[in-house]
C-alpha cells in the first residue's frame, strides 16, 4: 500500500477513536444529568412531605448528610441551628427542642436523630429513591 492509503487509513482510525470518545462522554454526561434530576426530585419530595433537617454548619455529621444530596440539598427544608445563623432559625431550633444535629423532623411528628441514609428517608416519607 502506498503512503497516501496508509495516511487515509490512519486518519480514518483516528477519527473513529475520537468519535467513540465523544459518544462515551456524551453518554456519561446524560447519565449524570439523569441522576442529578432524580436526586433533585427526591429532595423536593422530602420538602413536599414536610420533612425538615435541623443542623449546624459547625456539625461534621450535618455536613456528611448534606453531601449525600450534593447540589440537590438546595431543595431540602433546612434550618440552621447555630447562633451565628439567622436569629429566627436558631429560635426555631429552640422552639422545636432540637438537642442534637442533624435531626430530621417528619410530618407525623417523628424525629430522626443523626445522619440518615437516603433509604431511611425514603422509607419514612414514601419518596422514591433516586
Amino acid at each position: 500500500m502506498n503512503r497516501s492509503g496508509e495516511k487515509r487509513r490512519s486518519t480514518f482510525g483516528f477519527v473513529c477513536r475520537l468519535l467513540t470518545v465523544i459518544l462515551l462522554l456524551v453518554g456519561l454526561t446524560e447519565a449524570q444529568q439523569s441522576q442529578r434530576e432524580k436526586m433533585d426530585a427526591f429532595a423536593k419530595c422530602l420538602t413536599q412531605k414536610h420533612a425538615a433537617m435541623y443542623g449546624s454548619f459547625l456539625c461534621s455529621h450535618c455536613d456528611d448528610q448534606k453531601k449525600m444530596f450534593g447540589n440537590s440539598f438546595q431543595y431540602i427544608h433546612y434550618v440552621e441551628c447555630s447562633q451565628i445563623g439567622l436569629p429566627q432559625d436558631a429560635n426555631a431550633c429552640k422552639l422545636a427542642q432540637i438537642r442534637y444535629t442533624p435531626t430530621w423532623t417528619l410530618n407525623n411528628g417523628e424525629r430522626l436523630v443523626g445522619v440518615q441514609t437516603l433509604t431511611q428517608l425514603s422509607n419514612k416519607t414514601g419518596c422514591s429513591l433516586p
